[in-house]
């Protein structure tokens, strides 16, 4: 039977775009879940696995060249043939449901497919604690055990599984710069009017590069460095795919903010591999997992369970890493040659944790807003 992938793409409803979808305090203090289960759901006696599971992610998960979305529907639909897969593209991502959340809207979608650590911290700071996504139970879902212990999503609710992860890195075209060894080296001279990156508020990879600047010192002085980032001619675009598609393949400027598995892509566009070099500044690289959960209000609870444990799988696994060109979330799978070739991990992987975030994220991106944005020509 041929399958026909179903796509359905939401327009906003208010409140600005914002980076995610696209992976530790309660509102009075206490470190664990207002109410519900202590272990999250109970399992059913008898579960249901038909009907409609409907998914919100991003739009290169479900389209583009050789996207896991598809995959993973095929896959998924095989092993439990009473139910279909249909994803939900939501125009402002992760803020159209925050939206929702806040004024107690309805939210027809099962499971949230591509999300931060930060999109968890900026839910929690604008809902509640412990808000949009349900408390999961970990008995549910085979695999769990597998995941990576530096991938885990620090949240006391229990609300997200990391399905992949990427490194957020320096690319750059080895034909006209050396390799920046340190932060303080993309300040010379050297790399004037040589750097692009994307915007904190709606892009991932932005959002990540800012956390980085921040998470080696404090906000204050991050924001301080950048005054000379921008003074030595930092280019930003709103997307990592304006910054990357068009200003770095077009060659206007020779290094980019992007990721480790860049060599990969580039060697599948057939681009020259001496144009994608992976940079890690100060030896580190910004650790973005993606994570999945179920919201709220999901009506198929049963089949969002079975979706989150096909992801854990070790062939999804593999799927998902080659064909989002990311590295696995689990312990036991192998990367396929091309991408364990071309890929480069990080000596320090260095993140921000919720904690961190929960509380100071939404601030942070204000500032930079109000500081920079109005910097920089519009591209």
């Amino acid at each position: 039977m041929k399958r026909r992938t179903v796509v359905r793409t939401l327009g906003g409803i208010g409140g600005g775009a914002v980076a995610g979808l696209a992976g530790c305090l309660t509102r009075d203090g206490d470190d664990g879940p207002e109410d519900g289960p202590e272990d999250g759901d109970p399992e059913p006696d008898e579960p249901s696995y038909e009907g409609a599971l409907r998914i919100a992610t991003y739009r290169s998960m479900v389209t583009g060249p050789d996207p896991a979305g598809p995959w993973l529907e095929e896959t998924f639909e095989d092993a439990y043939p009473d139910a279909e897969i249909e994803w939900v593209i939501p125009d402002e991502g992760i803020e159209h449901y925050i939206q929702r959340g806040r004024y107690d809207a309805e939210i027809d979608v099962d499971v949230c497919f591509g999300f931060t650590v930060g999109d968890l911290a900026r839910i929690d700071d604008r809902i509640g604690s412990g808000g949009l996504l349900r408390e999961l139970n970990l008995d549910r879902i085979d695999g769990v055990e597998r995941i990576r212990d530096d991938l885990e999503f620090g949240d006391p609710h229990n609300r997200a599984l990391a399905y992949d992860t990427g490194y957020v890195s320096l690319v750059y075209d080895e034909t006209v710069l050396g390799r920046p060894e340190s932060f303080d080296d993309l300040l010379g001279s050297a790399y004037e009017n040589a750097l692009l990156a994307q915007h904190p508020v709606t892009s991932m990879p932005g959002q990540a590069f800012l956390l980085w600047t921040i998470e080696r010192t404090d906000a204050e002085t991050a924001f301080d460095y950048w005054e000379e980032l921008v003074a030595n001619g930092i280019e930003i675009y709103d997307s990592w795919s304006d910054a990357y598609r068009g200003a770095y393949a077009d060659a206007q400027r020779p290094m980019i903010v992007s990721y480790s598995t860049d060599p990969m892509f580039a060697a599948a566009e057939e681009d020259a591999a001496d144009r994608h070099r992976v940079a890690f500044p100060n030896d580190e690289g910004y650790a973005l997992p993606e994570g999945m959960g179920i919201f709220e209000g999901s009506e198929e609870p049963d089949l969002a369970y079975a979706f989150l444990e096909h992801v854990l799988s070790v062939d999804s696994q593999h799927e998902l890493a080659r064909r989002n060109v990311q590295f696995p979330a689990v312990e036991d799978v192998s990367l396929s040659p091309e991408l364990s070739d071309a890929t480069r991990q990080p000596a320090e992987p260095v993140t921000t944790s919720y904690t961190e975030l929960r509380g100071h994220l939404s601030g942070w991106l204000e500032d930079w807003t109000e500081r920079f944005d109005g910097r920089f020509e519009d591209e």
